[in-house]
């Protein structure tokens, strides 16, 4: 809910978009954990790549709904594409570094 917050402040869209969105994330990370728990690094690309579509399709319609001029095949292209790579490959480092991490703080329990 913070990261949401800081994110509403420093972006032009308003904070509860990021609040809706990232909310929704979890509950999606969460769901997955739970299923997919044998595979934890493409339940990772799952919710990268479903949150970073769903939170830029959020921003597309409140920009729509106060009638900022976008045409969608730009924002597509020019967006959302490359908004997506960029995710899943910074997805790859950050998830060996938060697991090293976890299993740094399970042994020292």
């Amino acid at each position: 809910m913070i990261a949401s917050l800081l994110a509403g402040l420093v972006s032009g869209v308003p904070w509860y978009i990021y609040l809706i969105g990232y909310l929704s994330v979890v509950g999606l990370a969460r769901l997955l954990v739970h299923r997919i728990w044998q595979a934890p690094l493409l339940a990772m690309f799952a919710v990268t790549f479903i949150g970073t579509l769903e939170l830029l399709m959020l921003t597309f319609i409140q920009r729509t709904i106060f009638e900022v001029p976008l045409v969608i095949s730009d924002v597509f292209s020019q967006i959302v594409l490359p908004t997506v790579l960029l995710n899943l490959l910074l997805a790859i480092p950050v998830h060996a570094l938060i697991r090293d991490l976890a299993e740094r703080l399970i042994l020292r329990k």
